[in-house]
């Protein structure tokens, strides 16, 4: 086995790079096509998920592999293969085994324990055989980690180290109300008709919510929906199917609003969300944000300097407050001329920043804004900081409107998370917010699980490796007794075919008891660690045909071809 996985996943990458790394369905199956007829692989699977894009290859040469697979995820993602290297991981033979079935397990997923990982494990490895690049490792690998995930959340309660990504969210939103509370009386927008969309409908459904508003591109599929939630038995929700084109009037009735699409671009822009929260806002203490932005700027300028200086781009009074006068947001939005200007005045400005107690200063905020202006050529926007400076904030009126953004990339403007009356919860937030959830005692039991899977997995894979030399010991050792007994026939013509068949019967069990021990004991060494090599030895000690072993492995890898084609029965 030579089983070897490269990725990136939301513990190794930030979601800006996940969101641009994402892969739509067709992009997988050419990834998939181009995995199999590079050189060092002859086997391919995408794992590809909201937070995770991984692919799996069966490969000759390890280094070979690395290097292939890495450039072909660079190639069909769209991110350059420098700029994605620092953010890839790489797992080889059991230890790949070992994450797959951890991620089976929901132990390596956002929200630990979440179940949703199985059903796409199981698209994954249903598109692998669809293009005819899972072979026998693959279809054994995926297949096996589909019965390890369905043994660990069966066998120990790691359901309840955390919940499913869409529960997970709607608690988030809720702020420590009980879901069943909190959507009492409330009004749904599901943005999508996918299977994490319906989930999220038929979640909010069990939960108590009052209405659910379907909005999808297809309108089959949002009826089809709408449907399931009416007819549904343990629910009582009013339930109605809208084209897109009425998501910007449902959003000035909705309470709550969930988007899980395929959309490459934003379906929720700043403008509509704000134009859907418009009049329904609580009336909230007038504060002059001018005076305090002035005033932060000032305080963060050394005593005896204006608050700005000949060259600055940045009019420092309208930063925002809460945010550094030469962080991201303070620069969001500028060409990178602009920003240049920007990195020169920094870089000899007097500018103290409040966290220059921790090392930074004006030469290392020019080199970030150089960065930034890098990023703005490359990709053409600048990234937004997500964590302002803490200051004191002027208050915030209580949201009326509540985004769950399950998407990846993003359904819902990020800028949304500043609107007054509006709470944002998306990918990132949800990551920042599990990241220090406990651990359940049941994760150490599925831990074991994967362990004890893991071990019994690579036992199988050796074993199976040295089957066919066996079989191809016992066939030669067949022949050799049908060709001794035609040799008998030649020199006694006259028996009999009583005799003649105690013969060849008495000769066989001869060979079987001969060949019995030997080829049981080498099964059990094979399936040790380090067990590949009694293959060889037993191929060169019997002498046996390098071609009549290969023959035998392929037409294994025929008859299970055949019955992947079938489908299960």
């Amino acid at each position: 086995m030579s089983l070897l996985v490269v990725g990136l996943s939301h513990r190794s990458a930030p979601v800006s790079v996940l969101e641009r790394a994402s892969l739509s369905a067709d992009a997988q199956t050419k990834l998939l096509q181009d995995t199999v007829a590079a050189e060092p692989a002859s086997e391919g699977a995408v794992l590809a998920t909201c937070n995770r894009i991984e692919l799996y290859a069966d490969v000759d040469k390890f280094h070979a592999g690395v290097a292939e697979l890495s450039t072909l995820l660079a190639q069909h993602s769209g991110v350059g293969l420098e700029e994605l290297t620092p953010y890839l991981y790489v797992h080889y033979e059991d230890r790949a085994v070992h994450h797959l079935f951890s991620v089976a397990c929901g132990l390596d997923s956002m929200v630990v324990g979440e179940g949703q990982i199985l059903g796409q494990i199981k698209d994954s490895l249903a598109r692998a055989q669809e293009t005819h690049t899972a072979g026998r490792l693959l279809n054994d690998l995926f297949q096996q980690a589909l019965r390890v995930g369905k043994r660990a959340h069966s066998e120990t309660g790691i359901d309840r180290a955390g919940q499913s990504l869409v529960t997970f969210g709607l608690e988030q939103l809720a702020l420590g109300t009980p879901v069943e509370s909190w959507t009492r009386g409330k009004k749904a927008l599901v943005i999508g008709a996918g299977s994490m969309s319906s989930l999220s409908a038929a979640t909010l459904a069990r939960a108590g919510i009052a209405e659910v508003v379907v909005a999808n591109r297809t309108p089959d599929r949002a009826e089809r929906l709408v449907r399931i939630l009416s007819e549904g038995d343990d629910t009582h929700v009013t339930a109605r199917a809208v084209p897109m084109t009425s998501v910007p009037f449902e959003l000035t009735r909705a309470d709550v609003v969930v988007s899980c699409t395929g959309a490459t671009g934003l379906v929720l822009t700043a403008d509509m969300i704000a134009a859907g929260v418009e009049g329904r806002v609580d009336a909230a203490p007038v504060v002059d944000l001018d005076a305090v932005a002035e005033e932060d700027a000032r305080a963060s300028v050394p005593a005896g300097q204006p608050p700005a200086e000949d060259g600055c781009p940045v009019d420092l009074p309208t930063v925002r407050p809460g945010f550094s006068v030469m962080g991201e947001a303070a620069v969001a939005g500028m060409d990178a001329a602009t920003l240049e200007q920007h990195g020169a005045w920094a870089a000899g400005s007097a500018v103290d920043r409040r966290d220059a107690a921790r090392g930074t200063g004006p030469e290392a905020d020019a080199e970030v804004i150089g960065a930034l202006a890098a990023a703005a050529a490359a990709i053409g926007r600048i990234p937004e900081r997500r964590r302002p400076e803490p200051v004191d904030a002027p208050p915030r009126p209580e949201p009326v409107l509540f985004l769950l953004d399950l998407a990846m990339p993003r359904d819902v403007d990020a800028a949304a998370h500043r609107l007054p009356g509006v709470r944002l919860v998306d990918i990132e937030s949800l990551a920042e917010a599990s990241a220090d959830a406990p651990m359940a005692a049941d994760v150490d039991q599925v831990r074991r699980i994967v362990s004890d899977e893991v071990a019994a997995f690579g036992a199988a894979q050796r074993a199976a490796h040295i089957t066919p030399t066996v079989v191809a010991l016992r066939t030669m050792a067949a022949d050799v007794v049908a060709g001794e007994m035609a040799r008998l026939e030649g020199r006694l013509p006259g028996l009999d075919d009583k005799h003649r068949a105690e013969i060849t019967q008495t000769v066989r069990r001869v060979v079987d008891k001969l060949l019995h021990a030997p080829t049981v004991r080498v099964k059990q060494l094979a399936a040790e660690p380090g067990g590949a090599g009694y293959a060889d030895a037993l191929r060169t000690l019997f002498d046996l045909d390098p071609e009549t072993v290969a023959s035998v492995s392929r037409a294994e890898e025929s008859t299970e071809k055949n019955a992947q084609n079938r489908g299960p029965g």
